[in-house]
């Protein structure tokens, strides 16, 4: 496996010097505003200046006017930004540009629009899935960077590309191609550039290896490259901060015994979206060489139905020795995570992260774009919160609260999977309580309850697999561990 064919491309594919009459555009984008609009006046022609207010531009309808080019002149795209969010604003324009463009500079900008999130959401805007229908193809836009960017900098941006077209594939690929061998194969392949070790256990050797959870959730599945398995990634310094990534890498669930309806498995194909996040946050970490000694581990398996599936009712030991009841054999992400994180756990992180699609209620409480956070330490969650509204890709904290814990004590076991036994509300709270009982020795623990998935095409976001919250967790790794 490769880490992208069509996107993992070098600085030159990304970024361009071209400035070609007719397929060149420069774009001048400026605040909604009595000053801002004088100044996009000022860079018009008079009788371009006249055209744009007749169009209403210049009014609350008008919010891009596109000049063609003459002769030897570059066209022009005039924008006129919001206070909130200009960059998107500027995304949402250039997607109006006809095929025929090629590449495009900004030539002017007002003071609060941040020009690297923008070519980063310019870069994720561009991505397209297309390994399935080769006429999905989209063309992408050149930018010409500003000429105080340097090479690093470049860099930066094709490695935070790479990043999420890498993870995005993942949860894009339909489980027939996306099995637990594949993500083992994703792995081995960030791991190699780097010299990163991988080890994996799989199968039968999960209860060998004292793994009883993630052998039970994985057990029916059919064929060796969808056997259970984890798949444990190790690199960096060992005298650096441990930092530990943990993905839920369920590759396809049907709820079990206790079955999803047709519905609600349509999308189960991206169940594996935090497995995808971390090996996504893992390449981009490595890349940048981070002074972190990384860990990565994936809990992998496929939650199918066969007669030798785990059932509602079964007690199966736990690698922390809690025995856990399954209440609903749909509660599965938590049980493969409980195994993973207390095996993470051993060795004491200095911090753990762990990213999982693991509930509906997440999505009931704070909809699709917006994960939530639970976090060990307040200040670490006030910091990811005051990250994430820096880099624009949010999280939202939720509370581990007490009062739920002892809704998850079993009747005839430590724990049941699910409150009581049965469920209830406050599903994404109990789901976090539950994953702290298997956390005990860390410095610091955030666990992120995320969908991955794009419901429908934003700026910076098309409709599809997703890696949220990538920008915010590798912004603050990078700020929590000394990088400026």
């Amino acid at each position: 496996m490769t880490v992208r064919t069509a996107l993992a491309l070098q600085a030159d594919d990304l970024f361009t010097k071209t400035k070609i009459a007719g397929k060149f555009v420069t774009i001048y984008a400026e605040s909604k505003s009595a000053e801002g609009d004088e100044r996009l006046k000022a860079l018009m022609k008079p009788e371009i200046a006249a055209q744009a207010e007749w169009a209403g531009f210049f009014a609350e309808k008008g919010k891009s006017y596109l000049v063609a080019p003459k002769q030897a002149e570059a066209a022009a795209l005039y924008v006129r930004l919001p206070v909130d969010e200009p960059e998107k604003a500027v995304i949402t324009a250039m997607n109006t540009l006809p095929e025929t463009v090629e590449a495009a500079e900004i030539a002017l900008a007002s003071e609060n629009f941040d020009f690297n999130h923008f070519v980063k959401l310019h870069l994720a805007n561009g991505y397209v899935f297309d390994r399935y229908k080769k006429s999905l193809k989209k063309k992408r836009i050149g930018l010409v960077l500003p000429k105080e960017e340097n090479e690093k900098k470049i860099q930066s941006f094709v490695a935070y590309i790479r990043a999420v077209a890498l993870g995005r594939d993942l949860v894009n690929t339909p489980a027939e191609d996306c099995s637990t061998g594949t993500l083992e194969s994703a792995m081995r392949a960030i791991a190699e550039p780097f010299d990163a070790t991988v080890n994996v256990t799989v199968g039968e050797e999960l209860l060998q290896q004292n793994f009883p959870l993630l052998h039970a959730v994985g057990r029916a599945a059919d064929g060796a490259d969808r056997a259970p398995r984890l798949i444990d990634l190790i690199w960096g310094n060992p005298q650096h901060p441990k930092l530990t990534l943990v993905g839920k890498g369920i590759c396809y669930d049907t709820g079990g015994l206790d079955i999803k309806t047709g519905s609600t498995m349509k999308l189960m194909k991206k169940d594996m979206g935090g497995a995808a996040s971390v090996i996504a946050l893992a390449y981009r970490i490595m890349t940048a060489a981070l002074p972190v000694r990384l860990r990565v581990i994936v809990p992998a398996a496929e939650n199918a139905i066969a007669g030798n599936a785990y059932r509602p009712g079964d007690i199966y030991p736990s690698r922390k020795g809690l025995t856990v009841e399954i209440g609903d054999t749909d509660a599965e992400g938590r049980l493969i995570l409980a195994d993973a994180l207390a095996y993470a756990d051993e060795e004491t992180p200095d911090l753990l992260i762990d990213i999982a699609t693991l509930t509906g209620a997440a999505r009931v409480a704070l909809g699709f774009e917006l994960p939530a956070m639970y976090a060990k330490q307040k200040n670490t969650g006030r910091a990811l919160f005051e990250m994430s509204e820096k880099t624009g890709d949010p999280v939202w904290e939720m509370p581990l609260w007490k009062g739920y814990e002892d809704d998850l004590t079993g009747k005839i076991s430590d724990l049941c999977n699910v409150p009581n036994g049965t469920g209830g509300p406050a599903g994404s709270v109990t789901a976090a309580l539950f994953l702290q009982k298997f956390v005990t020795n860390a410095k610091d623990w955030v666990h992120f309850d995320s969908y991955c998935y794009n419901a429908s095409a934003k700026p910076g976001r098309p409709q599809g697999g997703e890696v949220a919250p990538h920008e915010t967790l590798f912004s603050y790794i990078t700020e929590r561990y000394g990088i400026k």
